[in-house]
């Protein structure tokens, strides 16, 4: 993988499309993604985009923004202005286009920075999306910040398998996800498990009673639906579709996340979300 240091002059991005509902801002620590090479990569959404990629391979780059933190904060009174008079607060994703906790985050402590900033400029909303159990060494960052912004903590499990046939495995094993969540909830973080993309799922009832007892609730989101493109058309042009398939032919179908979804009610009631609602924390109440 290629890394490189750059400078960037804003890091807070106005939500719009999917996340527009979501949140007011999106914030990426970095640009790229080491994880593009593993299993969540290979139907990630963002691969799709020319601005990010600037036709590099997904999964081989990786910009460093090392002055991310003192972009937010020269940033941060100016959006947070046009977020309470525009949205409903300035509440910020971190992150929808990248892994905010990549092995490279050790060395860099880019999301780190960011993070303490938060501390003394909060927002009002903080949605943490990742991929990866590393997110468990943060806590020391992430209870205090909790206790000065409504803060969420988003860990994607996708399935209770950690590869599908002919693809690469997961990043980060489905073991150790399941371990953090549970880390950060046991210090009183609030947890979201984010099914998704949703993939086949081996032992369903089985799955959901474990994220029942690591999570705060659960979102569930297809790729139909959830990729930014007219019936998963993105996704569809990925090995993904092909894989999910191999496993289990009703995984492909949009009806395969209700049912999902039925199951996951029986574990916990009220609390589970679908597409950008659930993103958003809004969960259905049956």
């Amino acid at each position: 993988m290629h890394t490189e240091l750059t400078t960037i002059r804003s890091v807070l991005t106005r939500a719009s499309g999917f996340l527009e509902t979501v949140c007011s801002h999106s914030l990426q620590p970095y640009r790229g993604c080491p994880f593009g090479a593993s299993l969540c990569g290979v139907g990630c959404y963002v691969q799709h985009s020319l601005h990010v990629t600037q036709g590099r391979r997904w999964g081989s780059f990786l910009e460093v923004r090392t002055n991310a933190a003192e972009a937010y904060q020269a940033g941060y009174e100016r959006e947070r202005r046009w977020a309470r008079a525009h949205r409903a607060g300035f509440v910020i994703f971190l992150s929808s286009a990248t892994e905010p906790f990549p092995p490279q985050e050790q060395r860099h402590g880019i999301t780190r920075s960011i993070l303490e900033s938060m501390l003394d400029r909060p927002p009002d909303g903080l949605i943490v999306q990742t991929h990866s159990h590393r997110v468990a060494d943060f806590r020391d960052v992430l209870v205090p910040l909790a206790q000065r912004c409504a803060l969420r903590v988003h860990v994607s499990i996708e399935s209770d398998r950690d590869r599908l046939p002919g693809l690469p495995p997961a990043a980060s094993t489905v073991a150790k996800r399941f371990a953090a969540a549970a880390t950060l909830r046991q210090a009183g973080l609030r947890v979201v498990v984010t099914v998704a993309p949703l993939l086949p799922i081996d032992d369903p009832d089985s799955f959901f009673a474990r994220i029942a007892g690591v999570a705060d609730a659960v979102v569930i989101d297809h790729y139909i639906g959830g990729d930014g493109s007219v019936g998963g058309a993105r996704t569809r042009n990925t090995a993904l579709p092909g894989a999910m398939a191999a496993i289990d032919a009703t995984s492909v179908a949009l009806e395969y996340r209700d049912r999902m979804g039925a199951i996951a009610q029986k574990y916990l009631p009220g609390r589970v979300g679908y597409c950008r609602d659930g993103f958003a924390g809004r969960w259905n109440p049956t």
